[in-house]
Protein backbone atom coordinates (compact mmCIF):
# COMPACT_ATOMS: atom_id res chain seq x y z
CA UNK A 1 0.00 0.00 0.00
CA UNK A 2 1.24 3.37 -1.30
CA UNK A 3 -0.04 6.60 -0.02
CA UNK A 4 0.69 9.87 -1.48
CA UNK A 5 -0.12 12.86 1.34
CA UNK A 6 0.41 16.70 0.33
CA UNK A 7 -0.27 19.93 1.89
CA UNK A 8 -0.20 23.62 2.15
CA UNK A 9 -0.59 24.34 -1.75
CA UNK A 10 -1.26 28.07 -0.60
CA UNK A 11 -2.88 29.32 -4.38
CA UNK A 12 0.14 28.41 -6.54
CA UNK A 13 -1.34 26.53 -9.19
CA UNK A 14 1.90 26.12 -11.23
CA UNK A 15 3.12 24.09 -8.20
CA UNK A 16 0.52 21.68 -7.95
CA UNK A 17 0.36 21.40 -11.71
CA UNK A 18 3.77 20.01 -11.43
CA UNK A 19 3.41 17.88 -8.35
CA UNK A 20 0.50 15.84 -10.59
CA UNK A 21 2.59 15.33 -13.13
CA UNK A 22 5.25 14.15 -10.73
CA UNK A 23 2.70 12.18 -9.01
CA UNK A 24 1.36 10.04 -11.73
CA UNK A 25 5.02 8.42 -11.57
CA UNK A 26 4.84 6.80 -8.39
CA UNK A 27 2.34 4.33 -8.30
CA UNK A 28 0.68 5.77 -5.91
CA UNK A 29 -3.32 3.45 -4.26
CA UNK A 30 -4.33 6.20 -2.21
CA UNK A 31 -4.17 10.06 -2.20
CA UNK A 32 -4.59 12.75 0.82
CA UNK A 33 -4.37 16.93 0.95
CA UNK A 34 -4.23 17.97 4.88
CA UNK A 35 -5.10 21.56 3.45
CA UNK A 36 -4.24 25.08 3.12
CA UNK A 37 -5.52 25.21 -0.58
CA UNK A 38 -5.85 28.93 -0.47
CA UNK A 39 -4.07 32.04 0.23
CA UNK A 40 -0.87 34.08 -0.79
CA UNK A 41 -1.36 33.56 -4.42
CA UNK A 42 -3.82 34.15 -7.11
CA UNK A 43 -5.47 31.02 -7.93
CA UNK A 44 -7.69 29.28 -5.49
CA UNK A 45 -10.70 28.96 -7.58
CA UNK A 46 -8.35 26.70 -9.82
CA UNK A 47 -7.02 25.03 -6.73
CA UNK A 48 -10.03 23.87 -5.27
CA UNK A 49 -11.08 23.10 -8.91
CA UNK A 50 -8.77 20.95 -9.11
CA UNK A 51 -8.98 18.79 -5.88
CA UNK A 52 -12.92 18.63 -6.61
CA UNK A 53 -12.27 17.68 -10.49
CA UNK A 54 -10.08 14.58 -8.85
CA UNK A 55 -11.94 13.45 -5.81
CA UNK A 56 -8.91 13.87 -3.58
CA UNK A 57 -9.89 13.51 -0.01
CA UNK A 58 -8.99 16.49 2.01
CA UNK A 59 -8.85 18.67 5.10
CA UNK A 60 -9.64 21.93 6.30
CA UNK A 61 -6.57 24.09 6.31
CA UNK A 62 -6.01 27.49 8.99
CA UNK A 63 -6.12 29.60 5.80
CA UNK A 64 -9.62 27.09 4.44
CA UNK A 65 -10.81 27.64 7.79
CA UNK A 66 -10.51 31.49 8.06
CA UNK A 67 -11.41 32.31 4.59
CA UNK A 68 -13.97 30.27 4.18
CA UNK A 69 -16.02 32.12 7.02
CA UNK A 70 -15.31 35.15 5.57
CA UNK A 71 -17.98 37.22 4.09
CA UNK A 72 -17.38 37.96 0.67
CA UNK A 73 -17.38 41.86 -0.69
CA UNK A 74 -16.21 43.84 -3.11
CA UNK A 75 -14.38 47.18 -0.59
CA UNK A 76 -11.30 48.47 -1.61
CA UNK A 77 -8.00 46.65 0.36
CA UNK A 78 -6.01 49.30 1.68
CA UNK A 79 -2.47 48.04 1.39
CA UNK A 80 -1.27 50.99 3.54
CA UNK A 81 -2.92 49.44 6.47
CA UNK A 82 -3.16 45.81 6.28
CA UNK A 83 -0.63 43.42 7.04
CA UNK A 84 0.65 40.88 4.69
CA UNK A 85 -1.79 38.14 5.87
CA UNK A 86 -4.59 40.53 6.19
CA UNK A 87 -4.30 41.62 2.46
CA UNK A 88 -3.85 38.07 1.36
CA UNK A 89 -7.13 37.06 3.12
CA UNK A 90 -9.19 40.13 1.89
CA UNK A 91 -8.02 39.56 -2.01
CA UNK A 92 -8.37 35.68 -1.52
CA UNK A 93 -11.91 36.57 -0.10
CA UNK A 94 -12.54 38.57 -2.97
CA UNK A 95 -11.40 36.08 -5.68
CA UNK A 96 -13.63 32.66 -4.11
CA UNK A 97 -16.46 31.52 -5.74
CA UNK A 98 -19.55 30.55 -3.04
CA UNK A 99 -19.84 27.08 -4.27
CA UNK A 100 -15.76 26.73 -3.52
CA UNK A 101 -16.55 28.85 -0.16
CA UNK A 102 -19.00 26.31 0.80
CA UNK A 103 -16.50 23.72 -0.27
CA UNK A 104 -14.20 25.52 2.43
CA UNK A 105 -16.37 25.21 5.06
CA UNK A 106 -17.80 21.73 4.64
CA UNK A 107 -14.31 20.24 4.93
CA UNK A 108 -13.67 17.93 7.39
CA UNK A 109 -11.02 18.80 10.67
CA UNK A 110 -8.95 15.51 9.92
CA UNK A 111 -9.05 11.94 8.87
CA UNK A 112 -8.38 8.86 10.17
CA UNK A 113 -7.05 5.81 8.75
CA UNK A 114 -7.06 1.99 10.22
CA UNK A 115 -5.38 -0.35 8.83
CA UNK A 116 -4.60 -4.18 9.88
CA UNK A 117 -1.81 -5.72 9.01
CA UNK A 118 0.11 -9.23 10.55
CA UNK A 119 -3.15 -9.05 13.50
CA UNK A 120 -1.66 -4.93 14.27
CA UNK A 121 -3.99 -2.43 14.49
CA UNK A 122 -2.60 0.64 13.30
CA UNK A 123 -3.93 4.25 13.23
CA UNK A 124 -3.44 6.95 10.79
CA UNK A 125 -4.06 10.33 12.06
CA UNK A 126 -3.84 13.24 9.52
CA UNK A 127 -4.39 16.61 10.71
CA UNK A 128 -3.16 20.15 9.10
CA UNK A 129 -1.57 21.62 12.17
CA UNK A 130 -1.33 19.42 15.23
CA UNK A 131 -4.60 16.89 16.83
CA UNK A 132 -5.17 19.66 19.18
CA UNK A 133 -5.78 22.74 16.94
CA UNK A 134 -5.54 23.59 13.10
CA UNK A 135 -3.13 25.99 14.04
CA UNK A 136 -0.63 24.60 16.64
CA UNK A 137 2.83 24.14 14.87
CA UNK A 138 4.95 20.83 15.44
CA UNK A 139 8.46 21.58 14.94
CA UNK A 140 11.30 19.02 14.21
CA UNK A 141 12.38 20.51 17.64
CA UNK A 142 9.23 19.79 19.50
CA UNK A 143 10.45 17.49 22.74
CA UNK A 144 9.59 13.66 22.21
CA UNK A 145 7.63 13.59 25.08
CA UNK A 146 5.01 16.06 24.03
CA UNK A 147 4.65 14.56 20.76
CA UNK A 148 4.20 11.37 22.41
CA UNK A 149 1.60 12.33 24.55
CA UNK A 150 -0.08 14.16 21.69
CA UNK A 151 -0.08 11.38 19.67
CA UNK A 152 -1.22 8.77 22.19
CA UNK A 153 -4.17 11.09 23.53
CA UNK A 154 -5.42 11.06 19.56
CA UNK A 155 -4.45 7.32 19.17
CA UNK A 156 -2.69 7.91 16.77
CA UNK A 157 0.64 5.10 15.76
CA UNK A 158 1.21 7.36 12.86
CA UNK A 159 0.81 11.34 12.61
CA UNK A 160 1.21 13.35 9.52
CA UNK A 161 0.55 16.69 9.06
CA UNK A 162 1.80 19.90 7.52
CA UNK A 163 1.41 23.67 8.27
CA UNK A 164 4.84 24.65 9.13
CA UNK A 165 6.05 23.90 5.52
CA UNK A 166 9.13 22.16 6.96
CA UNK A 167 9.47 18.23 6.34
CA UNK A 168 10.75 15.97 8.63
CA UNK A 169 9.59 12.55 9.93
CA UNK A 170 10.83 11.45 13.40
CA UNK A 171 10.50 7.64 14.92
CA UNK A 172 9.54 7.61 18.52
CA UNK A 173 10.61 4.68 20.65
CA UNK A 174 7.75 3.78 22.95
CA UNK A 175 8.37 1.85 26.22
CA UNK A 176 4.63 0.71 27.25
CA UNK A 177 5.13 -1.90 30.36
CA UNK A 178 8.51 -2.79 29.19
CA UNK A 179 7.58 -3.16 25.49
CA UNK A 180 9.39 -1.12 22.71
CA UNK A 181 7.55 -0.21 19.76
CA UNK A 182 7.61 2.86 17.72
CA UNK A 183 5.63 5.85 16.77
CA UNK A 184 6.05 7.93 13.60
CA UNK A 185 5.41 11.90 13.20
CA UNK A 186 5.61 12.92 9.95
CA UNK A 187 5.28 16.32 8.42
CA UNK A 188 4.54 16.19 5.05
CA UNK A 189 5.99 19.52 3.88
CA UNK A 190 4.56 22.37 1.51
CA UNK A 191 3.72 21.67 -2.48
CA UNK A 192 3.19 25.66 -3.03
CA UNK A 193 5.25 27.56 -0.20
CA UNK A 194 7.71 25.47 1.04
CA UNK A 195 10.02 27.57 4.09
CA UNK A 196 12.83 25.04 4.35
CA UNK A 197 15.77 27.08 1.86
CA UNK A 198 14.55 24.39 -0.99
CA UNK A 199 12.43 25.98 -3.89
CA UNK A 200 11.05 22.99 -4.71
CA UNK A 201 7.61 21.26 -3.93
CA UNK A 202 7.24 18.38 -1.60
CA UNK A 203 5.42 15.84 -0.54
CA UNK A 204 5.41 12.39 0.94
CA UNK A 205 4.79 8.73 0.05
CA UNK A 206 3.80 6.63 2.76
CA UNK A 207 4.65 2.48 1.92
CA UNK A 208 3.50 0.17 4.59
CA UNK A 209 5.91 -3.16 4.74
CA UNK A 210 3.89 -6.20 4.69
CA UNK A 211 6.54 -8.38 6.28
CA UNK A 212 7.37 -6.13 9.26
CA UNK A 213 5.37 -5.30 12.10
CA UNK A 214 4.16 -1.40 11.66
CA UNK A 215 5.04 -0.76 15.06
CA UNK A 216 9.05 -1.38 14.58
CA UNK A 217 11.20 1.10 12.46
CA UNK A 218 11.08 -1.00 9.49
CA UNK A 219 7.34 -0.94 8.90
CA UNK A 220 6.36 2.03 7.56
CA UNK A 221 8.81 3.77 4.60
CA UNK A 222 8.83 7.40 4.47
CA UNK A 223 9.62 9.10 1.28
CA UNK A 224 10.07 12.60 0.72
CA UNK A 225 9.95 13.68 -2.82
CA UNK A 226 10.78 17.15 -3.74
CA UNK A 227 10.27 18.42 -7.86
CA UNK A 228 10.77 21.54 -9.33
CA UNK A 229 7.90 24.04 -10.90
CA UNK A 230 7.54 27.22 -12.50
CA UNK A 231 8.51 29.41 -9.83
CA UNK A 232 8.47 32.26 -11.94
CA UNK A 233 5.08 31.82 -13.07
CA UNK A 234 4.09 31.30 -9.47
CA UNK A 235 5.92 34.62 -8.83
CA UNK A 236 5.05 37.06 -11.29
CA UNK A 237 1.23 36.13 -10.54
CA UNK A 238 2.07 38.00 -7.26
CA UNK A 239 3.77 40.51 -8.33
CA UNK A 240 1.04 41.43 -11.32
CA UNK A 241 -1.49 41.33 -8.29
CA UNK A 242 -1.98 43.29 -4.89
CA UNK A 243 -0.12 41.21 -2.91
CA UNK A 244 2.92 41.93 -1.55
CA UNK A 245 6.10 41.23 -3.25
CA UNK A 246 7.71 39.57 -0.50
CA UNK A 247 5.33 36.69 -1.22
CA UNK A 248 7.10 36.45 -4.58
CA UNK A 249 10.53 36.38 -2.99
CA UNK A 250 9.65 33.72 -0.48
CA UNK A 251 8.98 31.64 -3.39
CA UNK A 252 11.91 32.40 -4.95
CA UNK A 253 14.23 31.67 -1.72
CA UNK A 254 12.23 28.75 -0.24
CA UNK A 255 11.13 30.78 2.67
Amino acid sequence: MRIALFSDIHANLPALNAFFTDIEKRNVDAMYCLGDLVGYNTWPNEIIEEIRKRNISTIAGNHDEAIGNMVKTQKEIDVTILNNGAISKEFTNQLLTEDNRLFLQTLPAHIRLEFKFNNEKINVLLVHGSPNTINEYIFEERPKNEIIEMMNTSKADILCFGHTHKPFHKVLNVETNGVSSFKHAINIGSVGKPKDNNTKGCYVVLEFNKNASLLNDKGVNVEFIRFKYDIEAAATAVENSILPNVFAENLRNGN
